[in-house]
């Protein structure tokens, strides 16, 4: 087998949020919102799309991420090979 033929391209490496939330749930019983999945990306200093989940107003409060969620994100991300 040729090495090249192993090669994952940067799309194929990336999972969608939906995916994400799917093996979360499966996985950790959990749902997750794509604002908390955005912040964990963020957090692990992975590309997230430049206005996703941003306030509206600079002095909108948004919900942090609870660590049992983070955690089970991050696993989620690890799956995926995108960490």
């Amino acid at each position: 087998m040729d090495l090249d033929e192993l090669d994952v391209t940067s799309a194929e490496s990336k999972a969608t949020y939906a995916e994400i939330k799917e093996y979360v749930l499966k996985e950790n019983g959990l749902k997750v919102s794509n604002l908390y999945i955005s912040q964990v990306k963020r957090k692990c200093g992975l590309e997230v799309g430049e206005n996703y989940n941003l306030a509206k107003s600079k002095d909108a409060k948004q919900p942090n991420c609870p660590e049992e969620k983070e955690r089970a994100i991050v696993d989620a991300l690890k799956h995926f090979w995108m960490m």
